[in-house]
């Protein structure tokens, strides 16, 4: 593959990193080769900047002022909402909760659910979900005495939908799938999960937090019941993220925490709560977050998804046909068809852990260990791996580095 004219075709990487500066920054004095990126994204120029401006010109509280900041950082805290909505096509804008993160918009459908399932109702979870998505289930599984039932995966890194299919069944009430696998980058077939789930009257979420990044899910073309991102993942601030749920099953669930905001009317004998979206929005947000959010956003937009998923898949298979040229690499998962920018692999006879350190060394940052995704490396036999995760700001030239690095670690290691 040519890969240096086509991805210069796709992209001008050169003016892209200029808008991240933690890109050119050295580490253990080496040029810093970020990739990182699954645990959490860089965030560029255009994004710090609106942070800033919040607070230099429009820090107040949100919803309840009648004075011209505070009116001025609703106007801007919900402009985000609406940008939010629009990206991922919701119909309505309060069907976007704006949370803390993934983590935090799944356990707040797991204690809506709380009030809801019964001991003879079912859950079925993935085998390569992330931890946040398996915790939060257990948990509701103990208060409520419903069955949690796991899709397996197969060798490739791929759900066995012969299986799933089988699980399905008149008890089975919620379904809980990563559209991407964190620790493998595997594409999971939600529209066909979905489908499936939805004749049998199941609903379904999505943990849309590995996928945000590469590509843009329709949540009503998909007709998807619930979908959680983080927009840290997306270039965006750590502590803000959203929760879609279709309008109807968010009014189904009861408050998840009482505060400030999400109230109708308080007195001391009865409380009524707010509609959507305040109803779960409990207190003072991460305003500038929010507000930041939506700024990702339009940043990458401005780029375009499609140009973003093609050049990360240029990236993917020149690093994927360089590492399998190193004697011993195992890499998990599937092809580079069917996920996202994503190497998971080991050297044989050399940990997972050993040759993260020695990269740091040499400046390349990768993840080590099971990427909260133990089930995966139980079902693998292994202590972890090794990860290595693009973004469209990485470049080839990254990618020779990290290939000549890793083949220097592999050398002292052995």
């Amino acid at each position: 593959m040519n890969m240096t004219n086509t991805s210069e075709q796709l992209l001008d990487i050169d003016s892209i990193r200029k808008d991240f500066p933690i890109l050119h920054r050295e580490i253990n004095g080496k040029p810093l080769v970020y990739f990182d990126n699954a645990a959490t994204s860089q965030t560029p120029r255009q994004v710090i900047d609106c942070i800033v401006d919040y607070y230099e010109n429009k820090n107040a509280n949100i919803h309840r002022g009648v004075h011209s900041l505070s009116q001025i950082a609703t106007d801007a805290y919900e402009s985000a909402r609406e940008k939010v909505r629009a990206h991922f096509n919701a119909k309505h804008n309060y069907e976007i909760i704006l949370t803390s993160g993934t983590t935090h918009s799944i356990n707040l459908v797991a204690n809506g659910y709380a009030s809801i399932l019964k001991p003879e109702d079912e859950i079925l979870v993935s085998a390569m979900e992330h931890h946040s998505n398996i915790v939060p289930w257990q948990m509701l599984c103990k208060k409520t005495g419903s069955k949690l039932r796991v899709i397996p995966m197969s060798e490739k890194g791929e759900l066995v939908m012969d299986a799933y299919k089988d699980l399905l069944n008149e008890h089975t009430k919620l379904v809980f799938v990563n559209h991407v696998s964190n620790a493998l980058g595997t594409i999971n077939p939600i529209k066909e999960i979905i489908d499936l789930a939805h004749e049998v009257d199941a609903k379904v979420l999505i943990d849309g937090a590995q996928a945000a990044s590469h590509l843009i899910a329709d949540v009503q073309a998909l007709d998807i019941d619930y979908y959680t991102v983080s927009a840290h993942k997306i270039c965006g601030p750590t502590g803000v993220g959203m929760l879609y749920g279709k309008e109807e099953l968010l009014n189904m669930l009861p408050p998840y925490q009482g505060g400030g905001e999400m109230i109708d009317q308080v007195t001391f004998e009865e409380t009524t709560y707010a509609g959507l979206p305040h109803k779960f929005e409990a207190g003072t947000p991460n305003i500038s977050g929010g507000i930041a959010f939506g700024a990702a956003l339009d940043y990458m937009n401005a780029i375009g998804f499609e140009t973003i998923a093609a050049y990360e898949m240029q990236l993917l298979v020149y690093a994927t046909e360089e590492i399998e040229k190193i004697e011993g690499v195992r890499i998990y998962g599937t092809t580079p068809e069917n996920k996202t920018a994503v190497l998971s692999f080991n050297i044989e006879g050399l940990h997972p852990y050993d040759i993260g350190t020695l990269l740091d060394k040499m400046g390349i940052a990768v993840r080590t260990g099971h990427h909260c995704a133990q089930p995966i490396m139980d079902f693998y036999k292994i202590p972890g791996t090794v990860r290595a995760s693009f973004m469209f700001y990485n470049s080839k030239a990254e990618i020779d580095s990290f290939i000549i690095a890793l083949k220097k670690a592999k050398s002292m290691l052995s």
